[in-house]
C-alpha cells in the first residue's frame, strides 16, 4: 500500500455562513472533528489548516497543524509544505464536508493507486444548467456531460506538488492538476457528502447525525 497522508483544510473565515464554521458542534464533536476522524481512516498522517490566528492550537487527530493562506489553494500549498516528502498518495478535503463517508476516502485512494493521477467524487448534475451572460441564456449545456464535484479528493503526491509549485488558484486542487496535464478521475460521490455554507446546512447535517445515532 502507498504512503498516504491528508491535508484537510479548516481554514476558512466563515463569512457566508455568519461564524467559523469547522468549529460548530455536529452531534457530540465539531464538524472538524468528523473531517480529521475520516481522514485518518485511509492516512498515515493527517495535517490541519487552520486561520492564521488558531495555527498554534492542538487539533485532536492531527499529526501537524499549520496556518492557512489567503486563499483555499494557498492554504491547501501550506498543508503541503509539511507533508513528508515519501508520502505517495496525498488526500485533500475540505473540512466543510463533514459527513464524507470512509468509503468514499477509500475510493479515491484506490483511483489513484490504480493508475490516475488524480481522483474525485461527482455527483450527476440532475437539473437543466444554462450558460447566462448579461441576464440572458446563451446556451443550453448537456447535463448528460457534467458532475458537481466533492472532496476528498486524491493524487499522486508528485503530480499534487507539481500543479501547485505556480502557485496558482482555483477552486479545487483537480482543476489545477488538470490545467497541469494530469489525468483525473471521477468516483461515485456521495450525497450525504454535502457541503457546510449556510446555517441551515448544517442544521440538516444534524438531523442526519441525529437519525443515525437513533438507529438500533
Amino acid at each position: 500500500m502507498p504512503l498516504v497522508w491528508a491535508v484537510v483544510v479548516a481554514a476558512g473565515s466563515g463569512t457566508r455562513f455568519g461564524a467559523r464554521k469547522q468549529y460548530e458542534m455536529l452531534g457530540d464533536r465539531r464538524v472538524l472533528d468528523w473531517a480529521v476522524d475520516a481522514a485518518r481512516s485511509v492516512a498515515g498522517g493527517v495535517v490541519v489548516v487552520v486561520p492564521d490566528a488558531d495555527a498554534r492550537t492542538h487539533e485532536p487527530g492531527a499529526d501537524v497543524v499549520v496556518p492557512g493562506g489567503a486563499t483555499r489553494s494557498a492554504s491547501v500549498r501550506a498543508g503541503l509544505a509539511v507533508v513528508p516528502a515519501d508520502a505517495e498518495v496525498v488526500v485533500v478535503h475540505d473540512a466543510a464536508r463533514p459527513l464524507a463517508p470512509v468509503a468514499l476516502f477509500e475510493s479515491v485512494v484506490a483511483a489513484v493507486t490504480a493508475g490516475a493521477d488524480g481522483a474525485v467524487p461527482g455527483l450527476p448534475v440532475t437539473d437543466t444548467v444554462k450558460r447566462v451572460h448579461a441576464g440572458a441564456v446563451v446556451a443550453t449545456l448537456d447535463r448528460s456531460e457534467l458532475v458537481t464535484v466533492q472532496t476528498p479528493q486524491a493524487f499522486v503526491a508528485s503530480v499534487l506538488r507539481a500543479a501547485h509549485a505556480s502557485g496558482g488558484d482555483d477552486t479545487d486542487d483537480a482543476a489545477l492538476v488538470e490545467a497541469a496535464g494530469g489525468r483525473v478521475v471521477v468516483v461515485p460521490g456521495d450525497a450525504v457528502n454535502a457541503k457546510l455554507t449556510t446555517p441551515h446546512d448544517l442544521e440538516l447535517a444534524r438531523v442526519g447525525v441525529a437519525r443515525i445515532a437513533s438507529r438500533p
